[in-house]
């Protein structure tokens, strides 16, 4: 019996269009691959309770950028925890954060940094938080818990170890549980501490394989008032002598470079002041001035009413912000129009944000258009070389590593 030809081709079409169809499929419940040596990984890693960021580097080498825990005592303008409340937000960054260290046989973080002391940062103590099992006299929450579970080799602060500026830390509960860590770990563990210094470029460094991948740089920018000149290892100071800055103003701001990609992470620095406010007060403009381009932007201050100014954007000119949020206050409106406006840089950009609040999009209202994609971890992952970039948008409500969207892949300027 002889085949119909015509029937054949049809039948190879079908089924052509039928393999596509199962490809379309399993793209929608996609797994984010694993790293591979070569590429770099930047994890904005939503648990709806403060800032965290996870960097994979492309010998292996990790880095811990801050770990929040605002706690149980919230208000409505708190997103909740995710992807449950059964485990504390530290509990869950170390689970996320042991998944994308399958490729070394032992878990732990070779760098973590903490940018400065607030508590959505490195943790809130509250009664319910649990004390360490391994003997300390410290609880926790935030930075302390992810250690309890993938332990730190290395510790970078703003101010340690005198933790003078700019006034005494001591006597704040946060600060003195995170100080208690510090004492017992530097006893009993192999930790080790270090000041977080601006204008270094070998602070932080790769550590298994660095002679393949030459142009990788982490470049310290600021802290505490000292902002890099742009030359060798020079600072300057920004905040008169005489004055107390808070917090924001004088914590740690960084730079990480691998071949053309440039990613800033500022921490909650602002930038934003009133028409008779001390000019000090903006600490964005003189730095954006030493930063300059960049291809992803950590929006500082999680894009809040006081960040993010036109300056600061103009200079950087990002091709993708990314939004770290857990506040209704946060996506702000004034600092989301100066983020999309091609007024200050024509090119073309992303919004990306790891939560919008239902408050914030009320208030947003058809502005939401501006905002890509929001409600899941935010990812970066450089191709090797660093000439390309992809943007993966994660499912946090569990702990699947689903893909829910992808942006991508982006040529660096």
């Amino acid at each position: 019996m002889k085949t119909n030809p015509n029937f054949l081709k049809f039948f190879i079409v079908l089924l052509f269009i039928s393999q596509s169809l199962i490809n379309q499929g399993q793209n929608k419940t996609a797994i984010f691959p694993d790293w591979k040596e070569g590429e770099m990984e930047i994890h904005h890693i939503n648990t709806g309770s403060g800032e965290s960021v996870f960097c994979l580097f492309p010998d292996g080498t990790n880095m811990l950028i801050d770990a929040g825990d605002l706690g149980t005592e919230r208000d409505a303008v708190h997103t909740s925890t995710l992807p449950t409340d059964l485990k504390q937000p530290g509990e869950w960054i170390a689970r996320y954060i042991s998944r994308l260290l399958k490729y070394r046989n032992e878990k732990t973080i070779d760098y973590a940094l903490l940018t400065h002391f607030h508590s959505d940062h490195i943790g809130k103590v509250i009664p319910e938080s649990p004390k360490t099992k391994k003997g300390g006299e410290y609880y926790l929450t935030g930075m302390t818990e992810v250690a309890e579970y993938v332990p730190f080799k290395k510790l970078i602060d703003r101010d340690w170890p005198d933790y003078q500026f700019p006034s005494p830390m001591a006597g704040r509960k946060d600060f003195d549980n995170y100080k208690n860590f510090i004492d017992w770990n530097i006893q009993n563990s192999e930790l080790k501490m270090e000041t977080f210094m601006p204008g270094d470029n070998s602070q932080i460094e790769l550590l298994y394989n660095a002679e393949k991948y030459p142009g990788f740089v982490v470049q310290n920018i600021y802290a505490n008032g000292k902002l890099w000149t742009g030359e060798n290892n020079e600072t300057k100071n920004i905040i008169p002598e005489n004055v107390k800055p808070d917090e924001n103003r004088i914590c740690a701001a960084l730079k990480i470079s691998y071949g053309k990609f440039d990613y800033f992470n500022g921490g909650d620095i602002t930038g934003r002041i009133s028409i008779k406010g001390d000019k000090w007060r903006d600490i964005e403009t003189p730095l954006s001035k030493v930063l300059g381009p960049v291809e992803v932007c950590e929006a500082n201050h999680h894009a809040y009413v006081d960040a993010m100014n036109e300056t600061f954007i103009a200079n950087t000119t990002p091709q993708v912000f990314v939004l770290q949020v857990w506040n209704a206050r946060h996506t702000n409106l004034t600092t989301l129009r100066a983020m999309t406006s091609t007024e200050l840089y024509p090119d073309k950009r992303l919004v990306l944000a790891t939560n919008v609040h239902e408050f914030a999009k009320n208030y947003l209202g058809k502005n939401m258009n501006k905002i890509d994609g929001y409600g899941g971890h935010v990812v970066i992952k450089v191709k090797p070389g660093g000439d390309e970039y992809t943007i993966y948008l994660l499912s946090a409500e569990d702990e699947s590593m689903k893909i829910k969207s992808v942006f991508g892949p982006i040529k660096c300027k």
